[in-house]
């Protein structure tokens, strides 16, 4: 049998035993036949399918497995680890699942029986799969627009989209399908149509978000959907199950529940905070509410959570997006060029000084204010002139000319930019030069906790990290008010609860489409008030102590705003 070094070295990620079992099992609690098809279209060494099979034979049930995958040797061991079942119960293909699908006739062509049988639409009870996680645009730009036409996407979309919708036309009428993906539609705006397709499509059952347990060797975090194919689109759900579990990195000190894997705690009807192997997890399951409205994503949130987050809302007088649009900073597409923390170092080669402006970064940005870690400068070939956005003229910048020259190769790659009729020495989103000098709010897009930014000293804003500007003067104390709620620990429990964006090791995303959405009090009222002067302190004073200080009056301000208690440890 081919090694699984050989897989491996390949840059493939196949599902783990544990995860195989875990997802059969879950699926067949909702399975009631005597005689059923399985389909796995990306089959990889058949785990999945040799899990469905061993659990359909210990419960006496008639079956056929059917597998596809492009890689032969792939294929090749799961014939060999299925031969147990006997050569009329498998059959595998050696094919591009998503080429022989007929979308448009609603017909799948799936030719498991050769030559001899037409594959129709709607010809498995049963799906379980584990499909790609890359974006299309990796494919190459032929593949990638031919998926896009066939399967009606837009933008860039991760592979495992189309696999859904192709997946769910070989499905019958009520048949289940049970996949993991990239949980990342369950809480993006990009996610959305994911999300819509599924609520036409399925009686959603069960959502599993397998966070940051790390269950085998994949960059993003998992998710399990199980759901049971509707005989008619509908766009409101049915009450549906979910389980999430993180690993526990907020400094939780209470009673933890033995567990001897996450398996077990997945098992379990308890939840809460459990011990596996050294590790702390926190496990919350709940009924899943599947949003329908725009630009909102499924709620998985316990009855408890919910009544919080509800009361926050309710006692909201706006959000940040209505009063503020939140940018991404600069993108130069070529960092290594246009930004340095070593400029003294070219000595008489160093361009201008007066091109050369401080950057605030993912790496020097405090939560109160800028860190020593990295002083960077970013050489900035723009203007503002009678209004516009200018390029600057190169020959009057003679060194900044010689030491462009010297990428000149560089950035003359980007044809990008050259096309769109720009200088090849430009930033490719350089923003409006006016608005750097105008007070700002900054923060980086990943991090551990929040760290909301106040910048009055003119620096400008990199790729990794977002900002708001204050264009008028009495748009100030609303910025220092939104800097107060978003760093304060309430605001970071509800930015988990409601977004549910951790990465791994307790990082979490601070997109536009979040902060935008984070509920503020009304702005004129004297808790604001109180709040902003607490930030105006915070935002000048050295000493950590009094920075602690202040930092717990601030809690109790922006927990009274909201009418709920304050939160001084996050659990």
């Amino acid at each position: 049998m081919k090694t699984k070094e050989l897989i491996k070295s390949t840059g493939a990620t196949f599902t783990p035993k544990g995860l195989a079992d875990y997802l059969t099992s879950r699926i067949l609690s909702y399975v009631d036949r005597e005689d059923v098809s399985v389909l796995d279209p990306a089959c990889g060494d058949g785990e999945l399918l040799l899990s469905m099979g061993e659990h359909l034979a210990a419960r006496n049930i008639d079956f056929i497995l059917n597998g596809y995958d492009l890689n032969n040797e792939y294929l090749s061991i799961a014939k060999e680890r299925s031969y147990q079942f006997g050569e009329l119960k498998i059959k595998l293909v050696n094919g591009d699942f998503l080429e022989v699908v007929d979308i448009n006739h609603n017909q799948l062509a799936l030719n498991f029986f050769g030559a001899k049988a037409n594959g129709i639409n709607e010809s498995v009870d049963i799906v379980i799969a584990n499909p790609p996680y890359v974006r299309t645009q990796i494919l190459g730009t032929e593949q990638a627009q031919l998926l896009a036409q066939k399967f009606d996407l837009k933008g860039r979309v991760d592979l495992y989209y189309p696999f859904l919708i192709a997946m769910t036309a070989s499905l019958k009428k009520g048949g289940i399908i049970g996949v993991i993906t990239s949980n990342r539609y369950l809480s993006t705006k990009s996610g959305e149509s994911v999300r819509k397709f599924l609520n036409e499509n399925f009686e959603i059952l069960e959502i599993v978000d397998l966070g940051d347990t790390k269950l085998f060797d994949a960059a993003v975090l998992p998710a399990i959907f199980i759901g049971r194919k509707r005989g008619n689109a509908k766009t409101i759900s049915d009450a549906a199950k979910f389980i999430k579990i993180y690993e526990e990195l907020n400094g939780y000190n209470g009673d933890l529940k033995p567990a001897a894997n996450i398996y077990e705690v997945l098992d379990t009807s308890d939840s809460g905070y459990f011990n596996v192997n050294g590790k702390r997890f926190k496990k919350t399951d709940g009924v899943l509410i599947c949003r329908t409205t725009k630009g909102y994503s499924w709620e998985l949130l316990s009855d408890s959570e919910s009544l919080w987050v509800n009361k926050i809302d309710n006692n909201a007088s706006c959000l940040v997006g209505d009063l503020f649009k939140v940018r991404v900073g600069i993108k130069t597409t070529a960092d290594k060029v246009f930004i340095n923390d070593e400029w003294d170092k070219l000595g008489t080669e160093k361009p201008e000084v007066s091109l050369l402006k401080d950057l605030i970064s993912q790496e020097n940005i405090g939560r109160w204010g800028t860190t020593a870690k990295a002083t960077l400068q970013i050489l900035y070939p723009h203007y503002n002139k009678d209004g516009n956005k200018t390029t600057i003229d190169i020959e009057q910048f003679p060194k900044a000319k010689k030491y462009f020259e010297k990428f000149e190769a560089r950035l003359k790659e980007r044809k990008y930019l050259i096309d769109a009729g720009r200088k090849w020495f430009e930033l490719w989103v350089p923003h409006n030069p006016d608005f750097w000098n105008l007070p700002k709010l900054v923060f980086p897009d990943i991090s551990l906790s929040p760290r909301f930014y106040f910048d009055e000293g003119g620096k400008l804003v990199n790729g990794n990290c977002y900002w708001i500007v204050a264009e008028m003067k009495e748009s100030v104390e609303k910025l220092l008010l939104i800097q107060g709620v978003s760093n304060s620990k309430l605001m970071t429990k509800y930015h988990d609860l409601v977004f549910n964006n951790k990465l791994y090791s307790g990082r979490r995303r601070y997109f536009t489409q979040y902060v935008e959405r984070y509920p503020l009090p009304d702005c004129n009222s004297p808790i604001s008030q109180a709040i902003i002067e607490i930030v105006k302190k915070l935002n000048t004073e050295n000493n950590a102590r009094k920075i602690t200080l202040l930092e717990e009056q601030l809690e109790i301000k922006v927990a009274e705003a909201f009418g709920v208690s304050p939160i001084f440890k996050l659990d």
